[in-house]
């Protein structure tokens, strides 16, 4: 049982861009959004469309022709049973245009540090301090928001108001996405009327399917029963996770927006699924050397060196295997150079590679510390140390001002090598760069 009376009563805004990538394709094309059949394809170089995932669909296309985000190309219907479907490939750079732009129309409402920005598409913004300087409802205030960002941008936007941020999520998710309006209010008061009523557990912001089957075991079958049982239980089946989970069914949330939370470096990692099968030890180890390189660009950027490397290598299904894949790690003396880490993974692979087929390469690093020394080599000449790594920091620079594929090594235009055919990808799909 929670007091509301002690816990925070502020109001906050979530707001989502409606299908944005969708939306964005159609605004592109001169299309209105909410009338237009379009869906977003996302292809990985030299596959074919069969092959491509819908990564957003526009809500005629939903509607009309089930389309659901992540489906395969290959489960739509037959192309003489969707004459006026769209089918277009995405443009992530004018994605995070549009997401900048929208964030920008924030500012105009908040302050900086009360605008949280949870993904492309959705922010949360803390309007406590400021929303009576706008109207005399939240609601109005919602709504010339909404309207702002259609008028100036073309998207339809979808706001969910709470008095924390938990309430504005879940009002934003379960209501204001039904409503005409694309508007929802839910208070502390209402929620024996709101979330007491949502019947699906994984309906919830927070509540995967593997949670929602371990509450199923405890006899928890939606968010009333949630509410209602033994927070014992809960916190001995999940630990904190089932304290959360109680706060939640009674709609609490004591996170404050402007109280940033800043976690420290416990790793830096990247892996990438390859679009085939990879049996050549050569054209494998050339990959992990790439992804070496790439993620140790991250760690010099932030000025840090690794004392710990991870490798993580993912069999093909399609192949006979005794294993599904390879985990292994070791400790070394801390750098951030190339040559170094790309040599010790290489040795990792090749200590418990058996020749499978190789679909998946994971690298990461961990023990991170301040770059503030070096720690040289008895066995190699001092200075050719120190030129060494002030090369990597040159290459970084140069990389950074004029994109990757403006300085590679050779064994990158070798087959099998992805790094210049990624150079171009945005978050693993097509940037885009000409879509103006």
């Amino acid at each position: 049982m929670y007091d509301y009376r002690y816990e925070p009563h502020r109001l906050i805004f979530m707001i989502d861009n409606k299908s944005f990538y969708a939306s964005c394709e159609c605004l592109r094309l001169g299309l209105n959004p909410m009338t237009t059949a379009l869906a977003v394809l996302s292809r990985q170089p030299d596959s074919d469309e069969k092959s491509s995932l819908i990564m957003a669909a526009s809500p005629l296309a939903k509607k009309k022709y089930g389309l659901t985000n992540v489906m395969r190309a290959r489960d739509l219907p037959p192309k003489s049973q969707r004459k006026d479907l769209i089918l277009v490939e995405p443009h992530m750079n004018l994605y995070i245009q549009k997401s900048m732009e929208v964030l920008d129309i924030f500012r105009k409402y908040a302050a900086e540090e009360d605008i949280h920005t949870y993904s492309i598409d959705e922010s949360m913004i803390d309007m406590t301090r400021s929303w009576h300087l706008f109207g005399t409802d939240p609601y109005l205030v919602g709504r010339r928001i909404q309207k702002e960002i259609k008028e100036k941008l073309g998207l339809y936007t979808t706001c969910g108001i709470g008095e924390n941020p938990l309430l504005a999520k879940l009002a934003m998710d379960i209501e204001a996405k039904k409503r005409w309006s694309m508007i929802a209010f839910w208070h502390y008061i209402d929620v024996p009327d709101t979330i007491w009523q949502i019947k699906n557990l994984e309906d919830v912001w927070g509540i995967n399917k593997s949670t929602a089957v371990r509450l199923k075991k405890l006899g928890i079958n939606d968010m009333n029963e949630l509410a209602h049982c033994n927070p014992e239980e809960l916190k001995s089946e999940f630990g904190i996770v089932g304290e959360q989970l109680f706060a939640m069914s009674w709609g609490v949330d004591r996170s404050i927006i402007s109280q940033k939370y800043h976690p420290e470096h416990k790793s830096v990692g990247n892996s990438q699924v390859l679009m085939r099968d990879y049996l050549d030890q050569r054209e494998i180890e050339i990959v992990i050397r790439e992804i070496a390189e790439q993620v140790a660009t991250r760690i010099r950027k932030r000025k840090l060196l690794t004392s710990h490397i991870s490798l993580h290598i993912g069999f093909s299904k399609f192949k006979n295997r005794k294993r599904d894949g390879i985990n292994a790690s070791k400790k070394i003396t801390a750098t951030n150079d190339n040559l170094v880490l790309t040599a010790e993974l290489r040795g990792l692979f090749r200590k418990f590679w058996k020749g499978e087929a190789v679909r998946t390469i994971r690298i990461a690093y961990s023990d991170l510390l301040p770059d503030t020394e070096q720690q040289l080599d008895l066995f190699m000449d001092s200075t050719t140390q120190i030129k060494r790594k002030n090369c990597d920091y040159v290459i970084d620079s140069l990389r950074e001002k004029y994109g990757l594929a403006s300085l590679i090594k050779a064994s990158s235009l070798l087959p099998g090598a992805t790094a210049i055919k990624r150079a171009n990808l945005v978050g693993g799909h097509n940037g885009g760069t000409s879509y103006e």
